[in-house]
């Protein structure tokens, strides 16, 4: 299964590149210190001094500090990108499709901890989920399902597109609670198969729904 996405191509000449990584140092000391200390206890004055440039520098590159947000979201999608599409490069059944993506998001957080908590709280105060395009997760599971009702694997009736929005807010909703529960919880990997099982399956008993395990198997 191939991932649909498109790049631009970046200009390549001297002053663009000169520019492109000013813009990646300052988000690089942004980052870093983000990672150190918090969100909101980083300051652009903090940015520019671990950067090494003056303060007006900064806003040559980014209006305000939650811009810097956005800059991470962006990022966060690039990578992602590359990861689904080496977990979705063989084709598979819709199940085994869904549990690599889940599994590469899990790989994709926990490699991270720490900055995904603050910053996923940083991007979620900061009001992005509102603002921002649809999450790049939930086009991918979008596809995948799509994909498995062609073949049959996914109920007629099942509108791809919904069912994709509802794992990507339920991956959402998981990813911020764990976050912030630093003490008690499972690791990423075990909550969201568990996720991803209830979707597949459903809350209703067997019997409820006129099941037995053997049949459900």
């Amino acid at each position: 299964m191939t991932v649909e996405h498109t790049r631009d191509v970046p200009p390549v000449g001297r002053r663009e590149r000169s520019r492109r990584r000013m813009h990646d140092n300052l988000y690089t000391a942004a980052v870093e210190l983000f990672a150190e200390q918090g969100y909101d206890g980083t300051t652009i004055d903090h940015i520019t001094e671990r950067a090494d440039v003056a303060r007006g520098t900064f806003f040559n590159h980014f209006q305000k500090k939650e811009d810097l947000v956005t800059t991470w979201a962006e990022h966060r999608r690039r990578n992602l990108e590359g990861a689904m599409e080496k977990a979705l490069a063989l084709e598979d059944d819709v199940t085994v499709q869904l549990e690599r993506c889940m599994s590469t998001l899990a790989d994709f957080n926990e490699a991270e901890q720490d900055l995904t908590r603050v910053m996923l709280t940083a991007w979620v105060k900061s009001g992005q989920p509102l603002l921002e395009e649809p999450h790049y997760a939930g086009s991918v599971f979008t596809q995948v399902i799509a994909a498995g009702q062609s073949r049959g694997e996914v109920a007629a009736d099942v509108d791809p597109l919904l069912a994709g929005n509802l794992l990507r807010d339920a991956y959402l909703g998981l990813l911020y609670r764990w976050t912030q529960d630093t003490e008690s919880r499972a690791p990423l990997h075990v909550e969201l198969r568990a996720l991803l099982r209830i979707a597949l399956t459903g809350i209703l008993s067997y019997a409820q729904r006129g099941w037995t395990p053997r049949n459900a198997a």
